[in-house]
């Protein structure tokens, strides 16, 4: 007999511009996996309590979680299910120092953004961030997962694990070959384009997160995926348009940035930064600078321009 194999969606609707925080049962053999566990709230809570009464599941039947990224709105549910019901979690090995908030970690991240900051030229707005990364070490102490996390294999289940970097250093994805399905965390999304989120090495160096991100969405495009769960808003089908759509966008607003530092003639990250983005500086200021230095990385990578260490600060100019 064949085994049945179900993906169920939880979509919890939310105020900002992700629109929604999706997590996923999957139900496969005798196993129920939940993937993702959004938000630690009640929303979520409700969402996951729901969506399991409704196909005649209970608490007590999920069989183990799979986490997609370390992300506060993926990991949120985790320490509420393992402590009522203890079942294995499974993540990416590079997950767990940030999932379990190791302190030698945090700290080793907090200096590399001080420094980071300082080389881009961001002056007090830098330094507030660092303050406020500074706080987090001790204010999300409690938000560390309790349970054991096992470094995921190359497969889980039915589904092959794939390596998906870029948002986040330790993304993966669970592939379906025989349902040409994906569950792509935050690679893909519908309605906006997913941010390159600029983070360390365990070397505290920094990695590529946005020629990450393009080599992750080629790899899924190599796939020929038919469907894609994504973490936030609608499922995507047929997402080969989109997937070349958000690696074009790639190319043109690194052009943007080129275009700006031509025409206005800004050299630093920070400059760049805040004429591009305005008052989204001040406002989501790590998003910003994480995509203008994800785009400074990728344009110094393929040669198109260079960069100059004057005073502690990187001056970048067109090749």
């Amino acid at each position: 007999m064949q085994q049945k194999e179900m993906i169920y969606p939880i979509m919890v609707h939310t105020s900002s511009s992700l629109r929604t925080v999706n997590f996923y049962l999957i139900e496969t053999g005798h196993s129920l996996i939940l993937v993702d566990a959004g938000w630690n709230n009640d929303d979520s809570k409700r969402a996951l309590q729901q969506t399991l009464e409704e196909n005649d599941f209970s608490l007590s039947d999920l069989t183990d979680i799979v986490l997609t990224h370390n992300h506060p709105d993926h990991i949120g549910l985790v320490n509420q299910i393992t402590d009522k019901h203890p079942i294995p979690v499974f993540a990416h090995k590079d997950a767990i120092p940030r999932m379990k908030r190791e302190r030698e970690f945090l700290e080793m991240r907090l200096e590399f953004f001080k420094k980071l900051y300082e080389e881009m030229g961001c002056g007090e707005a830098g330094e507030k961030q660092v303050r406020y990364l500074r706080d987090a070490i001790e204010k999300n102490s409690g938000q560390s997962i309790q349970a054991e996390i096992t470094p995921i294999g190359n497969t889980h289940r039915n589904f092959q694990v794939i390596e998906v970097p870029g948002h986040a250093p330790d993304q993966i994805a669970l592939w379906s070959e025989k349902r040409r399905e994906l569950l792509s965390g935050d690679l893909l999304i519908d309605h906006i384009s997913s941010n390159a989120l600029v983070e360390p090495d365990y070397n505290g160096e920094r990695l590529p997160t946005l020629l990450q991100h393009k080599h992750s969405l080629e790899k899924v495009l190599n796939l020929s995926v038919d469907r894609v769960f994504s973490g936030h808003g609608m499922v995507i089908e047929n997402p080969t348009t989109l997937i070349k759509k958000r690696i074009v966008g790639m190319e043109r607003k690194a052009q943007k940035f080129k275009n700006l530092m031509k025409e206005e003639g800004l050299t630093t990250a920070s400059d760049i930064a805040k004429v591009y983005y305005k008052k989204s500086y001040f406002t989501q200021f790590s998003l910003v600078m994480s995509e203008v230095i994800g785009h400074l990385d990728y344009m110094e990578r393929n040669e198109q321009i260079t960069k100059e260490k004057k005073h502690a600060v990187w001056h970048y100019s067109i090749a």
